[in-house]
């Protein structure tokens, strides 16, 4: 029975008495995989040959640039990485034709190109920039969940690489910004000692007697990823041979998803960018408020201050604004034979703020009905003193139907918005003939 391996990405360290003496024989022996997956031994290897055992057509692929025509090929060997476990596939080369998706399947990787090739001996070729990316977020995201676990007690429930930004679930209490931080700096300090990050191969019961930080159920022998004296953790996936690889860890934020807390974070050279991008956002909000970027909330709070004041002043202006208005409106349009005045405004230049309380001063007024629109934003505004008699929610959806919007209210009172504002003349038109059947 093989017992436990230790295996780097550049050889075969013996754990065993019984130990496998070549690498490539441990991997074998321990995968029993039809497909054999040359990242399991050394995930820094670019370019392989294999041969093609077939090539069949499949369903077209979803891409960029539209759905497009695609092979499944199957290979001896493969560089490969196929989606699982969080991780996205790799891209790449197989001969002449472009890797569209990597996929697995029971024992087999499969491999979605754009072009027919054929069978016998091929060459294949990683896209080594994706790839490192992904071995340094995946084993900074051992890392930081294993900060999070020994320090906090939070496990990680699930991990997710994306094109831009990692996640990982988090199951306990809220991490409040002292346990993030203190994570991603624990994080970083073991990134900095750079240690070793190797590979272990043993049965579920051997690995959770050397501390394997999530057990699993599973028969026969497993890889796991050890970060030394920080981690182990089965794992499939492709990683960095050092701590000191993964460059450093940014924590961004922490948000609630159902019961669990979900945290952003992204590893080498996206916290660089990040990093960049960050001061760079903060030296142009800095010149927008004409302070130091340590000056920034203060800053914020009192622009903050003088726009709920501005506002409140807008809002008291257009109240003054909208009783003036309302009266010379009220005499100057004359009741229709059932003595009602329907008074029809559509507003150009004016604030938009202005409808509001321009309609609802004109409803004060005995058996009147207020449509208002304005012309800029397609926003209408219509209302009545109930002695009028008319249903206002009733004339919206009828408008709508015509002419498309949004918007809902009361039989006294409605706004809405139209999709496009040109036909806010028209609209207008439309509501007076309604109102006045």
């Amino acid at each position: 029975m093989l017992l436990s391996y230790r295996i780097d990405v550049n050889g075969l360290r013996n754990t065993s008495d019984r130990a496998v003496g070549r690498q490539n024989g441990c991997a074998r022996l321990l995968g029993l995989m039809t497909t054999y997956r040359l990242y399991y031994d050394n995930a820094y290897q670019q370019n392989f040959e294999a041969r093609i055992r077939s090539c069949d057509p499949t369903g077209p692929v979803s891409t960029e640039s539209g759905a497009r025509a695609a092979w499944e090929v199957l290979l001896d060997q493969s560089a490969f990485y196929p989606t699982s476990g969080g991780q996205p596939f790799d891209w790449g080369m197989i001969g002449e034709a472009r890797i569209l998706d990597v996929r697995e399947e029971d024992d087999e990787i499969v491999h979605i190109v754009d072009r027919e090739v054929t069978v016998g001996a091929t060459t294949g070729c990683i896209d080594w920039l994706r790839r490192f990316d992904h071995m340094q977020q995946h084993t900074g995201q051992h890392l930081l969940s294993a900060m999070f676990q020994e320090r906090y007690g939070l496990p990680t429930i699930s991990f997710h690489l994306g094109g831009e930004i990692n996640t990982i679930d988090l199951r306990g209490q809220e991490p409040a910004q002292d346990v993030l931080s203190g994570a991603q700096h624990a994080a970083n300090a073991v990134i900095f000692q750079d240690r070793p990050v190797t590979v272990r191969y043993g049965t579920a019961a051997e690995l959770a007697e050397l501390g394997v930080r999530k057990e699993v159920d599973r028969q026969g022998i497993l890889r796991a990823i050890e970060i030394e004296g920080a981690d182990l953790q089965p794992c499939g996936g492709t990683h960095v041979k050092s701590t000191g690889q993964i460059g450093m860890i940014l924590v961004r934020r922490c948000t609630k998803i159902r019961q669990d807390w979900r945290v952003e974070f992204v590893c080498g050279r996206r916290a660089e960018r990040a990093a960049s991008g960050d001061y760079q956002l903060l030296r142009t909000v800095a010149d927008r408020l004409s302070c130091a970027p340590d000056e920034i909330p203060g800053a914020i709070d009192k622009s903050a201050a003088e726009r709920d004041a501005s506002f409140k002043g807008l809002r008291a202006a257009m109240q003054q604004l909208g009783e003036a208005r309302a009266k010379l409106l009220v005499q100057s349009c004359a009741p229709n034979e059932k003595g009602i005045r329907i008074i029809v405004e559509s507003m150009g230049e004016e604030n938009p703020e202005l409808l509001l309380p321009l309609a609802t001063e004109i409803a004060k007024n005995e058996k009147c009905i207020a449509l208002l629109v304005h012309e800029g934003t397609g926003q209408l505004v219509f209302a009545q003193n109930a002695s009028a008699g008319s249903d206002l929610n009733a004339a919206l959806k009828q408008l709508l139907g015509e002419l498309p919007g949004k918007g809902g209210g009361t039989k006294d009172f409605v706004r809405a918005r139209l999709a496009d504002p040109s036909k806010s003349g028209a609209a207008l038109e439309v509501a007076r003939q309604i109102v006045s059947h």
